[in-house]
Order: structure tokens, then C-alpha cells, then sequence
């Protein structure tokens, strides 16, 4: 089992910066993959960014440019920071780490960017 504490979301100006964390409990062995996901009102949870063991990135089309997935594997954590916010990244941010294949999420934490 593998608990997942976020934190950094907030209200934002639009052009604004966060940095969300994810930190996860127990033992790094096992971890592979470490993402964040975000879901907004009326709409199904979708992909924000991933990296890989390996430090491979992956990000969806609406923030490459503009977030930057990193981790710390001593750490067991995993950063998003997020620039040039925009109204549109307004959701609830989900944290998801892959340990043994199986995946887990964190509880999420709200980013608001509006004026």
C-alpha cells in the first residue's frame, strides 16, 4: 500500500506560477511510473504529465511548455511546477504513482487560477 500526500495548489492570478508535490509513504523499491492527472467540473479526469523511472517525460498537449514534471527518488516525491497558469488549468490535481504495476492516487488538491 502506498499513501500520497499533495500539497502547493491555491488561487492564482492567470500568467501566475504553482509548484504542486506529491510525497509517497514507504519504500521506493517498486516505483516506476509518477504522474499528476487533473479534473475539472463536468469533465473525466485526464492526463497532466508523467515520469518515468528513468526520469522520461510525457505531457499532454494543453501544458508542454508550461508545466515541468521532476522527481526526487530519495525523496519518493514528485513535483509539478506549473507556469503561465491559465484559467483553462483551473481542476482538482491528482497525484498517481505505479509500484509494482499497481497504481495509486493521492486525494488531490484544488488549483484555482483566476483574477
Amino acid at each position: 500500500q502506498v499513501q500520497l500526500v499533495e500539497s502547493g495548489g491555491g488561487l492564482v492570478q492567470p500568467g501566475g506560477s504553482l509548484r504542486l508535490s506529491c510525497a509517497a509513504s514507504g519504500s521506493s523499491f517498486g516505483i516506476t511510473l509518477m504522474g499528476w492527472y487533473r479534473q475539472a467540473p463536468g469533465n473525466q479526469r485526464e492526463l497532466v504529465a508523467t515520469i518515468g523511472s528513468g526520469g522520461s517525460t510525457n505531457y499532454a498537449d494543453s501544458v508542454n511548455g508550461r508545466f515541468t514534471i521532476s522527481r526526487d527518488s530519495a525523496k519518493n516525491t514528485v513535483y509539478l511546477q506549473m507556469n503561465s497558469l491559465k484559467p483553462e488549468d483551473t481542476a482538482v490535481y491528482f497525484c498517481n504513482v505505479r509500484k509494482f504495476a499497481i497504481g495509486f492516487w493521492g486525494q488531490g488538491t484544488q488549483v484555482t487560477v483566476s483574477s
